[in-house]
């Protein structure tokens, strides 16, 4: 009996070590990796709010690289659109083995398959810009968001039109006619950001008295030119009537206003966007528009690259970022406008 209990304790102490060794050297293989391996596939490339992003990204690892001395192997691919070149995009990604990848979706409603893949090969994944629903984002406790609040961003973009009418009414109501007669220049009717910048910018106004007369709207897909078409067409069903473009990205605000330029408009047209891009700040200081809602860039790809490290490394990311409901990060924002 004697002997028996004493193999039992031999067996209990060598799994009990085996499992030690195991967390030990599993511990210093996170410890001691080298290099990392991240990929991201992007929407659209063309996209300039995305782009921003792209180049922050890539200065991010940079700077990884020098302060930790870890290789950071990054590759950014573009989807141009088509979610099936974006799931055959991530199908590679796994085949060649990388840590951690990076997806701003295509159609946010058909992320499960991504997401599915990515758990069958244990690869952590973050999606920004384009969120996942709520249910796709519960399947894993690996997947993570990084985007903006679009409620705070069209109740900042509001508000950059209510205190202007406050200051001066006229600025908005050029004809006088008690109303403020506007068009609305709107991203995609599939993307949460478009349908919720849409609803709280013209919430925000009427909260805030402004009288609002809606003159004309339509889909321009988050486009500069498309933006441009519309407005251009715009010019020619409703001439001096716009007192006010809303817009639900900079690229449309911009496309607004270059076809009012292009038409030699004489009124002025206030112009505002979301995103303050480069392209957008450069039209905010030109005056081509009035007003944007500028998310901080930097600190977007800062947290969408630190969670992908740390994910990468098998480290505790919410030592690294803080998120809530250890899932979501949203961005800074502040609005900007002309004097």
């Amino acid at each position: 009996m004697r002997r028996r209990y004493g193999v039992i304790a031999a067996i209990v102490l060598l799994l009990v070590f085996g499992g030690l060794f195991y967390q030990g050297m599993k511990g210093r293989e996170t410890e001691h990796k080298r290099s990392i391996r991240i990929g991201v596939t992007l929407y659209r490339g063309d996209d300039s709010f995305i782009n921003t992003i792209r180049a922050n990204l890539e200065e991010q690892a940079k700077e990884y690289e020098k302060e930790t001395g870890i290789k950071v192997v990054m590759e950014i691919v573009d989807a141009k659109g088509n979610q099936n070149t974006q799931d055959s995009q991530v199908d590679r990604f796994i085949s060649l083995g990388y840590d951690a990848i990076c997806v701003n979706i295509v159609d946010r409603s058909m992320a499960s398959n991504i997401i599915s893949k990515a758990m069958e090969a244990d690869l952590p994944v973050v999606f920004f810009n384009r969120e996942p629903v709520e249910e796709d984002m519960r399947r894993w406790e690996k997947l993570y968001y990084v985007g903006e609040n679009a409620k705070e961003s069209a109740v900042l973009q509001g508000n950059i039109l209510v205190d202007a009418y406050k200051k001066d009414p006229s600025s908005l109501d050029f004809n006088g006619d008690g109303k403020v007669s506007y068009a609305l220049l709107e991203g995609e009717n599939s993307h949460q950001d478009s349908l919720i910048r849409t609803e709280w910018s013209i919430q925000t106004l009427k909260d805030g008295g402004v009288p609002l007369e809606k003159i004309t709207g339509g889909m321009a897909n988050w486009d500069r030119s498309q933006a441009s078409a519309w407005m251009e067409q715009w010019i020619l069903d409703y001439p001096d009537q716009l007192e006010v473009v809303i817009c639900n990205n900079d690229d449309m605000a911009l496309g607004a206003a270059d076809a009012l330029e292009r038409n030699g408009y004489k009124r002025p047209v206030k112009i505002v966007g979301i995103d303050g891009t480069p392209q957008g700040l450069e039209g905010l200081r030109s005056g081509k528009i009035f007003g944007t809602v500028q998310c901080d860039n930097r600190e977007y790809a800062s947290v969408i690259f630190k969670i992908a490290a740390a994910a990468s490394l098998s480290q505790d990311v919410q030592k690294e970022v803080p998120l809530y409901d250890g899932k979501y990060y949203e961005c800074s924002q502040k609005a900007v406008h002309a004097d």
